[in-house]
């Protein structure tokens, strides 16, 4: 790239960096100057550029708050870089696509650098996930191999295996850690295998590192070749004393369709699980949440109200208070308790004490209704945008409700396969919070099937 000194787009090398980063910060002043202060810290200050292409800058941040910058603060930050003499024609959170073609590199997998042990809160139902993950950290190989976490999505799995990687990377800068998700690996070694149908440079990238964590392993599942070459990794790997972390959303003999040797495997170390967070646990993280945003809620009963409402898993609460921050900043008004009752709807509590329990069979036929869309329609091949949004945020809330596996979501769909429930259920949660109109889809289902 050209850094400032030098035509944007002119060289195809490296960034330079340091320079992107003074410039940035001059940037950041200017946009805090320009922006509400609780504007600016949710949603700004988590982010930063890391390199150029061709007049496109290239951005790193929370997957929270990637759509929302690219949405609405997309020109500011180019007419912010442009009047300083450093023209860009886009902003991108898409770090893979510096890397090359994935059929040598692969998706890159970066753990989200707010995802460290400081900033995780410990409650009664991660307690001991938090001290193993720790010990692990502080003594690779030593303390639990492999550690396997396991609980519902939104619990703090992928927060502790991130947490990890980042204490290693300061503390055991003499050690390789690789830090990725099943999907991934899974796309890249099908790749490698098209491209010239030999995995020598995948195996020698997976199998020489001294840690390796990898999220959601369930997505190996009845994949016959990928479970074979990481039934192959994991051995050589344990046998050469390197530590292996790993997480899936059930314990491993729950995991549908894998292969009894690699589930039993999975259980050589130490197994976890993380449960729902109490209300103590919830308000913790619903203040440090507020905190970090600059809001101001001086009225501890409207908290109360956020964290009470919302009790399903931590990942939810964040996209409620996203919701009711960007809800506060649009219509210029302050949070108040009649704001977050009409923001966030009391589906977000989902299973409420005492309420009835809502079957995966109920939920797909209550979204036959609540959309309008014919069952066959929701169950079938169609791609139109109204069927493929109803039936994505479907599955999210089957997943969400009642923690069923990938598997069992997609017999109730058509048959659909794990890797098309999982990347249905991904699209919704990274979008809640950030696209009004999925937001919008999935805050008035969730009300609907709570009722």
């Amino acid at each position: 790239m050209g850094g400032i000194d030098a035509p944007a787009g002119d060289s195809p090398g490296p960034p330079q960096d340091l320079n992107l980063a003074r410039l940035w910060v001059e940037v950041r002043e200017s946009l805090a100057a320009s922006l509400p202060e609780s504007t600016f810290r949710m949603w700004i200050a988590p982010i930063r550029p890391v390199a150029e292409r061709n007049s496109i800058l290239f951005f790193r941040g929370p997957e929270g708050v990637r759509e929302w910058v690219s949405r609405r603060y997309q020109g500011l930050i180019r007419e912010a870089f442009g009047s300083r003499g450093f023209p860009v024609t886009g902003i991108s959170f898409d770090e893979a696509s510096l890397e090359g073609p994935p059929s040598r590199s692969g998706r890159i997998v970066q753990p989200n650098p707010t995802h460290t042990f400081d900033r995780f809160v410990i409650g009664r139902g991660n307690h001991l996930a938090h001290s193993a993950a720790l010990a692990v950290a502080e003594a690779p190989a030593e303390a639990y191999n492999p550690l396997f976490l396991h609980g519902p999505p939104g619990l703090g799995k992928t927060h502790l295996m991130g947490a990890i990687a980042e204490y290693l990377a300061r503390n055991r800068p003499d050690l390789t850690v690789l830090f990725t998700n099943a999907e991934s690996f899974t796309s890249e070694f099908i790749e490698v295998l098209r491209a010239d149908g030999t995995a020598d440079v995948f195996r020698q990238r997976y199998r020489s590192v001294d840690v390796l964590l990898v999220d959601d392993v369930q997505f190996l599942a009845g994949k016959r070749r990928t479970e074979e070459e990481f039934f192959h990794t994991f051995n050589t790997l344990h046998e050469a004393g390197a530590q292996l972390v790993l997480s899936a959303d059930t314990d491993p003999s729950g995991i549908d369709g894998m292969a009894a040797r690699l589930s039993d495997r999975f259980e050589w170390g130490l197994s976890v699980q993380l449960e729902s967070p109490d209300l103590a646990t919830r308000l913790t993280v619903l203040r440090q949440l507020i905190d970090e945003a600059g809001i101001d809620l001086p009225d501890s009963e409207v908290v109360r109200l956020i964290a009470s409402s919302v009790t399903a898993n931590l990942r939810q609460l964040r996209g409620a208070l996203t919701r009711i921050v960007a809800e506060a900043s649009l219509a210029g008004s302050e949070v108040s308790r009649e704001l977050v009752t009409r923001v966030v709807s009391v589906g977000d509590g989902l299973q409420q004490a005492g309420a009835p329990e809502v079957t995966p069979r109920e939920i797909r036929d209550r979204a036959s209704s609540y959309f309008a869309i014919p069952l066959d329609n929701l169950t079938s091949r169609r791609r139109d945008r109204k069927t493929v949004q109803a039936r994505s945020v479907a599955m999210f809330v089957t997943r969400e409700v009642c923690g069923s596996t990938l598997s069992e979501i997609g017999s109730l769909y058509g048959d659909r396969d794990h890797s098309t429930v999982l990347s249905a259920v991904r699209r919704v949660e990274e979008s809640e919070g950030v696209d009004p109109e999925i937001t919008r889809l999935l805050t008035g289902f969730r009300a609907a099937i709570s009722r």
